[in-house]
């Protein structure tokens, strides 16, 4: 009873190190990078919807399916700072993914070292620590990817019907998030790889997991079908045209784009996961005599959503594969479990710091300074060096905020969806002497109701994307803020100026 005792307090430790060690990198600093456009989207999505309950599929309007948002309208209604409510949701998402990866790693392995192992790669993954930081879709993707996949290893292990309905749930909720939570259903058949195919009975068993995995599916349906109440239901398709090609559109270039997407992929795959973890989450390649059908069933929930993406992806970024990767981190723990067992001594210490550096140390820079954190440049334009970046924003805010106190301001923005104006209004559009209005395209000529408003009262003008003003605007500089380490991109503030004022 004491060893027994004893195990469970150090196993009480270890988690209680992991979540400490969770939360630090997750909350320190969660507000320091600026707002990146799409999450100034979502937040204001939120704040609309979180009002009115008529704006409660107010992203179908840009064809999102509506969970995050849905969350986020929670949020803001408890946190005063509408970023830190926006990013919490991700965070939360986060540790979600970290339980599930926790299960999923011990379920396969059956482990509880390659569980613990997983977690801790999660945790200091600069992957899962960019977008755990971020108001993004993409942690609540990751997290739903994995429990998808654990509640599909436990229904083919155990043939349950209480899994099976859990399943559905999991299943219904990540395809009310985002398209990409379609692929944990088209990917239910490898699970078979599990099946017992030895055993006694196989016909049956086979025909219980079809039925099982058919209501599953149902059930999902009838869970997303909910976003058929709204008439814009419609939108979601068109969205997604945006990014992937239809079967008609790829049937004409099947594999024109391939080899580029795919070698991108690889790239961004290896560089935020580090080599030192991809090389570990390839390595059991070489093993597959070891749980050959456990190792088949994780790298087929990578490589199938990684080669469908090459194939048919219209656009792409990185957070896009973020899902993708976490049967990775459980094939590297695998790893990493392999080698701490032949590694002896003071050696043991020396090799895993070294597999793990590269991870400590981007991460050390993300949550402390993210000027300098070696991620993709891909995702470093986007949300540090380039126009999408928020940086000015907050000072812009603080200024119109104290310019008000006077009287009322009325500001002009590049843009009417996006990071201008939302940026600006999740902080300040219930303020009664400010005034928001968006602008675009930008004319040469500076347009009447500036003029209008400026004869009136202090009127000012954001420029974001553009870095030179047009000639024919009156427009005196109030101050400018370079876009991270970039002093050839600038946000930009104008006072309106008129000669006859």
């Amino acid at each position: 009873m004491a060893r027994i005792g004893k195990g469970w307090w150090r196993g009480i430790l270890w988690v209680g190190l992991l979540l400490g060690l969770y939360l630090l990198t997750r909350l320190t600093n969660l507000t320091q990078l600026p707002v990146f456009t799409d999450e100034a989207i979502y937040i204001r999505w939120a704040q609309i919807g979180s009002q009115d309950a008529n704006w409660r599929f107010i992203s179908l309007t840009d064809g999102k399916q509506p969970l995050f948002t849905w969350l986020a309208m929670i949020t803001v209604r408890i946190f005063p700072d509408p970023l830190l409510a926006g990013r919490i949701v991700s965070v939360f998402a986060g540790l979600g993914t970290l339980v599930g990866i926790w299960l999923l790693a011990k379920e396969v392995f059956q482990k509880p070292r390659i569980a613990f192992f997983a977690s801790v790669l999660y945790v200091l993954s600069p992957f899962a620590l960019v977008y755990d930081r971020m108001a993004l879709y993409d942690s609540l993707v990751a997290a739903f990817f994995v429990w998808n996949l654990y509640f599909a290893v436990l229904l083919v292990r155990r043939l349950r019907l209480d899994i099976a309905l859990i399943l559905g749930m999991s299943l219904g909720l990540g395809m009310l998030n985002k398209t990409s939570g379609f692929l944990s259903l088209y990917l239910l058949p490898t699970t078979l790889f599990l099946l017992d195919w030895q055993r006694s009975g196989l016909t049956r068993r086979l025909l219980r997991w079809v039925g099982l995995v058919g209501l599953a599916a149902i059930l999902s349906q009838m869970i997303y079908s909910v976003l058929r109440l709204s008439p814009l239901f419609h939108m979601v398709s068109q969205k997604d045209a945006v990014f992937v090609y239809s079967l008609r559109e790829w049937i004409n270039h099947p594999l024109i784009f391939f080899t580029g997407n795919i070698k991108g992929l690889f790239d961004w795959a290896a560089n935020y996961l580090t080599m030192p973890i991809f090389f570990l989450a390839t390595l059991p390649v070489f093993a597959l005599w070891h749980k050959p059908r456990e190792k088949l069933l994780l790298y087929a929930w990578w490589f199938g959503p990684f080669v469908a993406l090459a194939l048919f992806a219209r656009v792409l970024y990185p957070r896009f594969i973020l899902f993708m990767t976490m049967p990775l981190l459980v094939m590297a723990a695998s790893s990493l479990d392999w080698v701490v067992d032949r590694v002896k001594g003071w050696l043991r210490a020396v090799v895993v710091v070294a597999i793990l550096y590269p991870s400590i140390i981007t991460g050390y820079f993300l949550v402390t300074n993210p000027l300098h954190a070696l991620i993709p440049w891909s995702d470093k334009s986007q949300y540090i060096t380039d126009w999408p970046s928020g940086w000015g924003i907050k000072e812009v805010n603080a200024f119109l905020l104290e310019q008000s106190k006077s009287g009322k301001v009325t500001v002009f923005t590049e843009g009417t969806f996006g990071l201008l104006p939302y940026a600006i209004e999740i902080y300040l559009v219930d303020r009664p002497n400010i005034e928001i209005r968006g602008i675009w395209p930008i004319p040469e000529s500076m347009p009447q109701e500036i003029i209008d408003r400026a004869r009136d009262h202090p009127t000012f003008v954001v420029f974001n994307q553009k870095q030179t003003i047009p000639p024919g605007w009156s427009l005196e500089l109030v101050a400018e803020y370079q876009k991270g380490n970039r002093k050839d991109r600038k946000l930009r503030i104008f006072r309106v100026i008129l000669p006859d004022v």
